[in-house]
């Protein structure tokens, strides 16, 4: 597993004691809670990779649950959500227990940590997350659909407290403190509707929702002869993926966004970091990255202990982009 030596490290991330964040005047911040779903909701779809068809629930979960996978075609074999059980991340990633695998989590993870839930079981009984339209917008429309509701305890967060890199040729990516969860992406493709494309979100005020959600996973007509011969795709169709020929896209319906590339980059980004078990307080900068990428960030910021801190998460007045806002209108 790409992240085994990591168990003992998460064990203690897991059971360490939450420090209060304190304002600059020194006051105790009133405190976010963490949440969960109101109600069990369900869909289902088939996998991309496997075309199986699958069906998933979302079930309410107490405080410091964080996100389980249950397989209930397994017994209800549970596999935590979490960078721990990472086993491979290609062209998804996919989660490994004792042997009992998941694939293609990132979308869904994407959801709930996009949507502000803490805390889910997420049932699933195949050995795949199904793809829907490729993109989240389903899965947060399910979570909408079964409100986000509070619970009594404190959210966690991740803070960093230095910086973090790793590159890969002309890919790389780092994490560096700050005071909101923000990613800031690039990616650069030769081709005529993608090119170099950049965005900037902070998941804050229902961000990811409105900016990310709907961006649909994407590939090309040129590769999907060799995936398919790795048995990957198998489920793949206009209905569930942006398809690039050499000249434009085979998707009539056309695209969401004039940039929806980089947002469902950035989509990505959020669902495999989800795997850290609680929301980020620092910047993410990543260019040209990947799954892989993303997996070897949370490795090596987790393996360096003087890098991060577990804090009870203040409640903000709003966004940064909010607070510039009312200082210009003041």
């Amino acid at each position: 597993m790409l992240a085994r030596p990591l168990l003992n490290k998460w064990r203690f991330i897991k059971d360490k004691r939450a420090r209060p964040v304190r304002s600059v005047e020194g006051e105790t911040n009133k405190l976010v809670k963490q949440t969960t779903i109101g109600a069990a909701v369900e869909t289902s779809g088939i996998g991309l990779h496997t075309a199986v068809p699958v069906s998933v629930r979302l079930v309410p979960a107490p405080p410091d649950t964080g996100y389980i996978f249950i397989r209930t075609d397994l017994n209800n074999f549970e596999i935590p959500a979490s960078v721990e059980w990472v086993a491979h991340c290609g062209y998804a990633t996919t989660l490994m227990r004792t042997g009992v695998m998941l694939s293609t989590v990132e979308h869904l993870l994407a959801a709930l940590r996009g949507g502000g839930v803490d805390n889910a079981f997420i049932e699933v009984d195949n050995l795949e997350v199904p793809i829907m339209d490729g993109s989240a917008e389903v899965f947060t429309e399910l979570i909408e659909r079964a409100r986000v509701v509070e619970q009594p305890r404190a959210r966690r967060a991740l803070m960093v407290r230095e910086k973090v890199s790793i590159e890969m040729g002309n890919r790389r990516m780092s994490i560096e403190p700050s005071d909101a969860y923000e990613i800031d992406c690039l990616i650069d493709f030769e081709h005529p509707l993608i090119g170099v494309q950049h965005y900037h979100l902070e998941l804050a005020d229902g961000a990811f929702n409105r900016e990310i959600a709907a961006a649909r996973t994407f590939g090309f007509t040129a590769e999907i002869e060799a995936l398919r011969r790795d048995n990957l795709i198998r489920g793949g169709s206009l209905s569930n993926a942006i398809v690039l020929t050499p000249e434009g896209m085979l998707n009539e319906t056309g695209l969401r966004f004039a940039n929806e590339f980089v947002r469902h980059k950035i989509l990505d980004i959020v669902g495999d970091l989800a795997l850290l078990g609680m929301p980020l307080m620092g910047r993410v900068r990543a260019e040209r990255s990947g799954h892989i990428l993303h997996a070897t960030l949370m490795t090596k910021l987790l393996r360096n202990r003087a890098a991060w801190e577990i804090v009870d998460l203040p409640a903000h007045r709003g966004s940064k982009k909010k607070d510039e806002l009312l200082a210009v209108g003041d």
